[in-house]
């Protein structure tokens, strides 16, 4: 991210609406690019695609007036957060209207999916929400990292951490998160 880019995100947070829509312009192949590795991982036949994930997180961020961006790590870490919503959202719809035990999703980089090769994107967004209370720090970095799918360099950054302190808070989430989904079956 640049320097231009937190000026955009300064500009939005003032209340200029272009700004916004410069930001997402600047940032969409980005999140493109995101999105597409995010779920290259899924269900050959999921319904969710990397355009449409980008673009219900563009939706969700226009409807805001105003963010109090602080940086652009600060954006990268809002539209992580948004993709784990996004995908959450879509496979408690999915699994509302199927019954068939949710949707599954591999977790590649996280390294705690079961046998099948898949993890139900609910028990994992519970599993993680506890990490969260008990570890904010960690959990940040598993939606980083596999929301957001940031490399430990980029999350370091993002978090203004070490990339050593990241890479071993990763390793200790990877874990505790294998433990928590393998405990709620």
């Amino acid at each position: 991210m640049t320097i231009a880019l937190t000026q955009l995100l300064s500009d939005w947070r003032q209340g200029d609406l272009s700004a916004r829509d410069r930001v997402i312009d600047a940032v969409y192949p980005e999140l493109r690019a995101l999105a597409s590795r995010e779920l290259a991982g899924e269900r050959r036949n999921h319904t969710l695609q990397p355009t449409a994930l980008v673009n219900e997180a563009y939706m969700r961020l226009s409807g805001v007036e105003r963010i109090d961006w602080r940086c652009s790590s600060h954006f990268v870490r809002i539209v992580g957060r948004l993709m784990r919503e996004i995908l959450v959202d879509h496979a408690r719809k999915r699994g509302a209207a199927k019954r068939d035990g949710g949707q599954q999703i591999t977790l590649s980089g996280v390294d705690v999916a079961d046998n099948s090769g898949g993890v139900d994107v609910q028990r994992l967004d519970a599993a993680l929400a506890r990490l969260e209370q008990i570890d904010p720090d960690k959990g940040c970095i598993v939606e980083l990292r596999y929301f957001a799918g940031l490399t430990i360099e980029e999350t370091a950054r993002a978090l203004e951490m070490s990339p050593a302190t990241v890479k071993r808070h990763w390793q200790a989430a990877r874990v505790w998160l294998h433990e928590a989904l393998k405990d709620s079956d």
